[in-house]
Parts: C-alpha cells; structure tokens; sequence
C-alpha cells in the first residue's frame, strides 16, 4: 500500500471538515423553520429546503455510499424534487445527519491509493476524488441555497460569519471555568 501523502491526507480531510460544516449550518436553518416553512416553494420550478435535503441525501448516498462503498443504489432521484411534503423537520434532519455522517466515515477511510481508482456512481465514470469532490461542491451549493432561502423565510442573519465584523464578544467559558 502506498504511504498517504500530505495533499492526499489533506483532500480526505479538508473534505469531510466541509461537509460536517456544512452540515452543521442545515442543521441551524431546520431548527429555525417549521415543518412547514421546510416546504415553501416559491414557484414551480423552484425546490423547498426539504427538497433539498432530501436531494442532498439521495446525491451523497449515491456517490459515496454506493459509488465509492459499494452499498446498493436504490435513488429515486425525482422523487426527492417531487416531494412536496409528508417527512417532519426531524426526519429530514435524521436522513441527512445519518447519510452525511455515514459518508464522512467512508471518505476518512479511503487509501491514498485508492483516489485515483475508477468508480461509476449516476453512470458517470469518475476517479474517487472526483466523487468526493463533486460531493463537496454539489453539497455546498446546496446549502448555500438553503442558507438563502431560510433568511428569506424568516427574515433573520443566520451569524455564522458575525465573527468577522469585529463586534462580537468571544463566547463565555464552558460552565465551571473561571476567566484567566
């Protein structure tokens, strides 16, 4: 087996950090919406953000778990646009949560050897770093979406970059520390 490089441990890792972040920031936007707002639609050729988290789910399911794990691919890809309703805020969360998590165990565990290997996921013929870099590109558009679309619904600044103006104060200690 060939030893893991730098950048190939770096790609492995920077890529399921992105996907665990990008998680994290659905995960904010479903708390924030209700079971109904998760299914606004603004026309019909737009996506809800359960749409979208089914889609998400369905997409990294498809390319990692099957393309590159080798589950079985049982997608039905339009049906995650045709959704119109009938699964809760918390089932959406658990589908994607455990999809997602799930994926990231697989791609933590990829041989260096084995990114350039040929795998075939949505009948595309791709090397395994490009299914798992079409995953984290295809994922963060996605969450951008949601992430626009829950600012829309509720009218609110979701704060994932308030750090960065220079007026928030550092988050307080952990429950029983002291301050230095």
């Amino acid at each position: 087996m060939l030893p893991v490089s730098a950048s190939d441990q770096l790609f492995i890792e920077f890529s399921v950090k992105k996907l665990r972040q990008f998680l994290g920031r659905i995960h904010v936007c479903l708390e924030k919406l209700t079971d109904e707002q998760i299914w606004i639609r603004t026309g019909d050729a737009s996506n809800s953000t359960g749409n979208l988290c089914l889609h998400l789910a369905g997409n990294v399911r498809q390319w990692i778990l099957h393309g590159v794990a080798g589950q079985e691919d049982h997608r039905q890809r339009d049906a995650e646009f045709a959704a119109r309703g009938g699964v809760s805020r918390e089932q959406l969360w658990q589908r994607l949560n455990d999809t997602v998590l799930e994926a990231c165990s697989v791609i933590e565990q990829i041989p260096a050897e084995r990114l350039t290997a040929i795998v075939t996921p949505q009948n595309y013929d791709v090397t395994v770093l490009e299914a798992v870099y079409h995953v984290v590109e295809h994922f963060a558009q996605h969450t951008g979406q949601i992430l626009f679309s829950t600012k829309a619904v509720t009218g609110e600044d979701l704060g994932f970059y308030r750090h960065l103006t220079g007026t928030v104060q550092p988050p307080p200690p952990p429950a029983g520390q002291e301050t230095p």
